[in-house]
């Protein structure tokens, strides 16, 4: 798949942005990632809500082999292949895919957390030893030098 093709195959849904993204594209709307073209396949983002509607087309999620394993990610499934030929069905899965990105980047947001306590350098922190004057204070290194005999 190039640029071209995913833009006209998305014209239906809106404007995308078509971005290289490992061995294909990542392709997005309003800045969020909503699917991916690898491999000759489509992948759009599934959550909890959507799967059950591409297990029933009989899609499977995205899976890559490493050197020891399969990995599967759950997140992104592939596009029906009769959705290529359905540019109007093809964009109300598209905008699914878009809100499932999106309620999964409302997951991902870092709650608020209590303001940090402001950090003290080592220098600060650190005390001087007993019976000693601070280093401001002390005379400067040559003026100490004795003559030792």
């Amino acid at each position: 798949m190039d640029r071209d093709f995913l833009i006209d195959l998305f014209a239906d849904f809106g404007p995308v942005t078509i971005r290289r993204m490992f061995s294909g594209f990542g392709i997005s709307a309003d800045g969020t990632n909503f699917a991916l073209a690898l491999r000759a396949g489509l992948y759009l983002r599934a959550d909890e809500r959507t799967i059950p509607q591409f297990e029933a087309e009989g899609s499977q999620p995205f899976q890559y082999q490493t050197r020891a394993k399969t990995v599967t990610v759950n997140s992104y499934w592939q596009l029906p292949a009769r959705l290529f030929d359905d540019s109007e069905e093809l964009a109300d899965w598209a905008r699914a895919a878009l809100a499932a990105a999106q309620r999964a980047a409302l997951r991902k947001r870092p709650k608020t957390r209590k303001a940090a306590k402001p950090k003290v350098s080592s220098k600060a922190a650190s005390k001087p030893a007993v019976g000693r004057k601070p280093a401001a204070k002390r005379p400067a290194a040559k003026a100490r030098k004795t003559t030792r005999r």
